[in-house]
């Protein structure tokens, strides 16, 4: 029997590393097992995955010697940081460079750099229809992964630049579900008028990224985007009022509205939201449902998502 390769996985307890990991593990009959990156091998969500059959191992993304030694021997890597634990573009892409630059010492065969836009390309600073945060960026958690696809890319790492959509995980932990407004009735509000949002599971990344981890050849050095469906806000309101058996409207907004919300990010995510609806068939052009599916024929539609998660959902 042919030895497993190995792919190490980083943010392994985190919604789109655990997914990759999960899905390797239960593709018994893949070529691949999972070494899963975490800074706390002892917590449960590690522990869970060792249980599956992970290999777990120590690394932090901040300290570049730990990410080397995690790397060694591996053929591939998942590589993904996550703005939100501290909301500075600079640390993320500090973090980027040190992923890459053990994944180049280590020799690795197949890396995948799960990544976004670089807004600015579409929006320059000097366009003032949305602000400019931070300083240098339009939409911080965009920009800053966008910037970094260069550091993996430049210095000859055999990369595949993974796109990736708008989590429906976040109407679960980030309290983007509907809410009851002040007649009772519940509201989906989001400023995309029109438009289409490209939305995937978060479990569906790792299992997309299993399918580019097995084409190998086909998608080493090319950009691919993923999504599970393209859905306007209306008829992801309409899949709400299904999947909750009552009704839930959309209430479109300006997105200058909704960075005066007031909570972390909100001036980050107004401007996400208007990048998606004033460049949309840029960003839904680059997220094929095509290839996606074709990476994982058991991915989700949003209907499909509501249906097993509903429950989850806070409704407030």
């Amino acid at each position: 029997m042919t030895e497993k390769k190995i792919i190490a996985v980083v943010g392994a307890t985190g919604a789109q590393g655990g997914g990759l990991v999960r899905a390797i593990l239960s593709d018994k009959n893949g070529g691949f097992t999972a070494r899963a990156l975490t800074r706390d091998v002892k917590s449960d969500k590690a522990k869970a995955l060792a249980k599956l059959g992970a290999e777990v191992v120590a690394a932090d993304i901040d300290d570049v010697e730990s990410l080397k030694r995690a790397f060694k021997g591996a053929y591939g890597a998942f590589c993904v940081t996550f703005f939100w634990a501290h909301f500075s573009p600079e640390k993320e892409i500090a973090e980027a460079k040190a992923l890459a630059q053990a994944a180049k010492q280590a020799g690795l065969k197949h890396v995948i750099w799960s990544t976004l836009e670089d807004t600015r390309k579409w929006v320059p600073l000097s366009d003032n229809r949305m602000p400019t945060l931070m300083g240098k960026y339009k939409v911080p958690h965009f920009d800053g992964k966008g910037e970094s696809d260069r550091l993996f890319t430049e210095i000859g790492l055999p990369a595949t630049i993974l796109q990736t959509s708008f989590f429906w995980d976040n109407f679960i932990f980030f309290g983007m579900g509907p809410k009851k407004g002040a007649d009772g009735k519940l509201a989906l509000t989001l400023p995309m008028g029109d438009k289409k949002l490209p939305g995937i599971a978060a479990e569906d990344i790792g299992k997309c990224a299993l399918g580019i981890f097995k084409k190998g050849r086909d998608f080493i050095g090319k950009t691919v985007g993923i999504a599970g469906e393209h859905p306007t806000g209306a008829q992801m309101a309409a899949a709400f009022t299904t999947a909750l058996g009552q009704e839930v409207r959309y209430n479109d907004i300006p997105p200058e509205v909704y960075r005066g919300f007031g909570f972390p990010g909100a001036e980050d995510l107004g401007n996400m939201f208007q990048f998606k609806r004033d460049f949309n068939d840029v960003f839904c052009g680059a997220r094929n449902l095509d290839v996606s599916r074709a990476l994982n024929p058991a991915l989700q539609t949003f209907a499909t998502w509501l249906a097993q998660n509903k429950s989850r959902i806070p409704i407030e």
